[in-house]
């Protein structure tokens, strides 16, 4: 399915889906690597078949086979990291906090493409699913990388606008 079919699946109360997934095709903010990356890893953290089919295929046409692999780790180690951290930060008692996670993110050090690329996917996935300290963690690092608030905010608007779609297209299903 390509990126115009799933638009095309959209129903009309959801033309601004629509618009808005054509306009973050187009965005300018990110390079190309930034944006598809996060269209993929944002779709890979939804996991919904036609969202993610068309959104993998527009994004392998722009990425390299390194960065495909990156952004779906990043969806990948953030669907247990965002799980994890979120219930560290609202659990009551404050000594989850001073416990180690004991899990393994060897991905973090090395995700095979550049950092900052690889902490804008995982801000994105983040964001999808609602961990407040990841989202705060990854925008402090990408900060660090230079990246400004509209950078930051285009990936985080490519990540609600996938979602949304996501949301339409199994609900119309």
């Amino acid at each position: 399915m390509s990126l115009d079919a799933l638009k095309n699946e959209l129903p009309d109360y959801a033309k601004d889906l629509k618009l808005n997934l054509s306009s973050l095709g187009r965005e300018t903010e990110l390079d190309a690597q930034k944006k598809w990356g996060t269209f993929l890893a944002s779709a890979h953290a939804i996991g919904e078949p036609k969202t993610l089919a068309a959104i993998s295929a527009a994004a392998e046409a722009e990425l390299s086979p390194e960065a495909v692999n990156a952004a779906k780790a990043a969806s990948a180690i953030m669907g247990m990291n965002n799980v994890y951290y979120r219930f560290v930060h609202l659990a009551k008692n404050k000594e989850y906090s001073t416990l180690p996670a004991k899990l393994r993110m060897n991905i973090l050090a090395n995700p095979g493409v550049d950092k900052a690329d690889f902490e804008l996917w995982s801000l994105a996935v983040s964001a999808i699913n609602g961990c407040g300290l990841c989202i705060d963690s990854h925008e402090a690092e990408l900060r660090k990388h230079g990246m400004t608030t509209s950078q930051i905010q285009a990936a985080v608007r490519i990540a609600s606008t996938v979602n949304a779609v996501a949301a339409v297209v199994a609900a119309e299903s």
